[in-house]
């Protein structure tokens, strides 16, 4: 796999990548990731066919799953926290 290109972003960190007959776009913030894979041929073929792709909308959706990914790990993380303080200690005398 090898990098073709970066789209440039005001907030995310966006590359794209060429491996046989296969194109990734890779999305990154803070500490989450997302990756999308395209054949080649589905009209998807250069780094100029992935940037038509990302176009305003589809960045609006990638940014609303990072937050919803965001939302899922803090309530995963407060459930644990919360079962942990619910645990009872042995009363030691």
């Amino acid at each position: 796999m090898r990098i073709i290109g970066h789209i440039d972003h005001p907030t995310l960190k966006i590359t794209v990548f060429k491996m046989d007959n296969r194109l990734s776009v890779k999305f990154e913030t803070g500490l989450y990731e997302q990756t999308y894979k395209y054949r080649t041929g589905d009209q998807m073929e250069t780094l100029e066919d992935i940037k038509r792709q990302v176009d305003p909308p589809f960045l609006q959706k990638v940014e609303d799953l990072f937050m919803q990914m965001h939302q899922s790990k803090n309530q995963a993380l407060k459930r644990q926290d919360d079962q942990s303080q619910n645990e009872e200690f042995e009363e030691i005398i």
